[in-house]
C-alpha cells in the first residue's frame, strides 16, 4: 500500500504565518508538522512508499528541500486541478495498487492505520474515511435551569449530534474511476466524487474513539493546543 500525502493547500487559515512557508511546515518542537506524519506512516511496515503532493515551485520547495534524502518518498507537482484531479495526477504511480491512503497534510493524529485498514477490507466499501463523534471542546460550558447556571463543566468532552470527518481516508481504485469519468478542470474530491459514493452506500467509516486529532490549521491553534499536541505526538511514538 502507498500513502499519498496533499500538502498543496494555501494555508489562508494560517496567515500572515503561511505566506512565508506551507501550513505543512508549520514547525512543532523544532520538527516541521509533515516530518511527523511522513515518520508516522513509515511505521507501518505496509505502508511502502509515501507520494507527496504540493506545489514545488513555489513555498512547497520548502518541503522537498527538508524530506528530499529520505527513501522512499516521490514528489509531484500540485497539477492545479483540485484534490481530485491531483489524484489523477498521480495514477501512474498508483497503478499497481488496489488501494492507498490519502493524508490531508494538516491533520495530526496517532490513527491506527492497521485497524482501519482492516474495517476498510471488512466493509468491502469504496472508500472509508476516519471520523469522530467526541470532541474536547475548547471553552467552557454552563448547566443551565429555568435560566439559573447550576453547574461549570469546564473545557467538556462532548458526543457530536453529526459524525465529524477528518482528513485521512483509504481509497479503493473505484473511486479513482470515478474521478475520471468527470468532465470538468477542477475536481474536488469531497463533494463531486465521495458525495454520491455516500448515497449509494459505498463509504464506511472508521471512528477513531478517544484518539486525539488536531486539525493544525496554524501555530496559533498548534500553541494553544499545546498539551494536546505533545499527547499526540507521544501516541504517534514520535
Amino acid at each position: 500500500m502507498k500513502a499519498v500525502i496533499l500538502a498543496g493547500g494555501k494555508g489562508t487559515r494560517g496567515k500572515p504565518y503561511t505566506d512565508y512557508f506551507p501550513k505543512a511546515m508549520i514547525p512543532i518542537n523544532g520538527r516541521p508538522l509533515i516530518d511527523y506524519v511522513v515518520q508516522y506512516l513509515r511505521s507501518y511496515k505496509f505502508v511502502k512508499e509515501i507520494i507527496i503532493i504540493s506545489d514545488f515551485e513555489g513555498l512547497g520547495g520548502q518541503i522537498k528541500n527538508y524530506l528530499e534524502n529520505q527513501k522512499k518518498i516521490v514528489f509531484v507537482q500540485d497539477s492545479q486541478s483540485g484534490t481530485g484531479g491531483d489524484l489523477l495526477h498521480i495514477e501512474r504511480h498508483l497503478k499497481d495498487e488496489s488501494e492507498f491512503i490519502l493524508w490531508f497534510a494538516d491533520n495530526l493524529c496517532a490513527i491506527d492505520l492497521e485497524n482501519m485498514r482492516k474495517h476498510f477490507k471488512a466493509e468491502k466499501s469504496y472508500a472509508c474515511i476516519a471520523t469522530r463523534t467526541r470532541r474536547e471542546e475548547e471553552t467552557g460550558f454552563a448547566v443551565v435551569k429555568n435560566g439559573i447556571i447550576k453547574e461549570f463543566k469546564e473545557k467538556p468532552t462532548v458526543r457530536l449530534q453529526l459524525a465529524e470527518c477528518l482528513g485521512i481516508y483509504m481509497l479503493g481504485k473505484q473511486v479513482l474511476r470515478r474521478v475520471k469519468s468527470k468532465k470538468q478542470k477542477k475536481i474536488n474530491l469531497s463533494y463531486d466524487v465521495l458525495q454520491q459514493l455516500s448515497k449509494e452506500g459505498k463509504i464506511s467509516a472508521f471512528d477513531i474513539g478517544s484518539t486525539k486529532w488536531i486539525d493544525a490549521e496554524s501555530p496559533v491553534i498548534l500553541e494553544r493546543n499545546q498539551k494536546t499536541v505533545n499527547r499526540i505526538i507521544r501516541q504517534m511514538g514520535l
